[in-house]
């Protein structure tokens, strides 16, 4: 069966299969400092079948105290020098955890250098974080806008001073892991993101054959997931193979979830993904997001370049630029045969770049965006 035929069929096969859930139960950790009391197995958490497999760490279980504290963590001031931001302050639930700003802006008012992402489904996909991949875990990337100068500022030492002095926290921490340490802050933290999950847009309905796509929402996912070649004249986005359906986020396997997908030329390439690697085959490498929600995530890329999707799609579809560490897929099939340097060009339509759009609106997720469970518990 051709591929494109193959991903049409596995896309209309899950329309079965995705009400199938994967139920995390969580297991209780004991520690030797200050023994967490008996924790509660978040019994409620699940997640479709068709994102695929994902781990939980073994040391940070999902349970409800530790994500109950995470979240009040995630929406508190004090997690920064001056008390002015939160982690949720670049990261709002109404913009699918991001901030609406080209790069974020911390405690010292200075732009940053990288673009807020989305929080969602960070269960998936490339276990790398930041756009640059320099944090392993969640837990690690928990604490590195909190200490840093210019994103939030805090000395951990005295956060843990001034949580301490406050019984509400006391007792939660008491409850999910024991003492109230940096360590212990980070596993909440990430509890609680784990648990972000967005996965009830239109698409998704439509996959579980609750609702239906126009016209032009199922033009815009045959091109988004169809290869274009110009051989058989079959028209194509070529999306898939760096937003891997159905998640729409990049790969998880190594570093397959990053790629130089041609923003800038050699003379102009950051240094992206070999910040964390020192492999220079890297150089210009960023993280691929999540499209899940990308309607209201903009501006768009890691540096906040792109105001709109329109701009996002103009940029695949003739202003690719050449460069050392480009993706092949960005690359003509027959030009890297013939050795010729030249990145892709779509050649899409305006009616076609229309219905790529529609398509990517229908993976705005407004239960997400809205749900309350998530939302400041102040």
């Amino acid at each position: 069966m051709p591929v494109t035929r193959l991903l049409f069929a596995t896309a209309m096969a899950s329309t079965v299969i995705a009400t199938v859930v994967t139920t995390v139960i969580a297991t209780v950790i004991f520690r030797s400092d200050a023994e967490p009391a008996l924790t509660t197995p978040l019994m409620g958490f699940s997640a479709p079948f068709v994102f695929g497999r994902f781990n939980v760490p073994k040391g940070n279980p999902l349970t409800v105290e530790a994500v109950a504290l995470g979240r009040r963590l995630f929406y508190d001031v004090r997690l920064s020098a001056n008390n002015s931001i939160s982690c949720a302050t670049c990261h709002m639930q109404h913009l699918a955890f991001t901030d609406g700003k080209p790069t974020a802006i911390g405690i010292s008012g200075k732009k940053l250098a990288f673009n807020s992402m989305s929080l969602a489904n960070l269960l998936w996909g490339s276990e790398h974080f930041f756009w640059n991949g320099r944090a392993d875990s969640l837990e690690q990337q928990a604490l590195i806008p909190i200490q840093d100068i210019d994103e939030m500022g805090q000395n951990l030492d005295e956060l843990v001073v001034e949580l301490n002095a406050d019984a509400h926290y006391k007792a939660m921490f008491a409850a999910a892991y024991g003492d109230i340490n940096a360590d212990n802050i980070a596993k909440a933290l990430s509890a609680f993101e784990r648990t972000l999950v967005s996965s009830n847009s239109k698409y998704d309905q439509y996959l579980r054959g609750e609702a239906t796509l126009t016209d032009q929402e199922d033009l815009g996912r045959k091109l988004f997931v169809a290869h274009p070649d110009v051989k058989t004249s079959l028209r194509g986005g070529n999306c898939i193979d760096c937003h891997s359906q159905f998640l729409t986020a990049g790969f998880k396997s190594l570093y397959d979830g990053f790629s130089n997908n041609g923003l800038d030329n050699e003379e102009n390439l950051s240094m992206g993904l070999q910040i964390a690697t020192n492999d220079p085959t890297h150089r210009g490498f960023f993280k691929v997001p999540t499209l899940r929600n990308i309607a209201v995530t903009g501006p768009y890329m890691h540096d906040g370049r792109f105001a709109s999707l329109e701009d996002v799609l103009d940029h695949y579809n003739e202003g690719a630029q050449l460069s050392s560490t480009l993706s092949p897929l960005i690359m003509e099939a027959d030009n890297v045969v013939r050795g010729a340097q030249e990145p892709i060009r779509l050649n899409l339509n305006d009616n076609e770049k229309h219905a790529i759009i529609a398509f990517l609106h229908t993976l705005t997720d407004q239960e997400f965006l809205t749900n309350k469970s998530i939302s400041s518990p102040f």
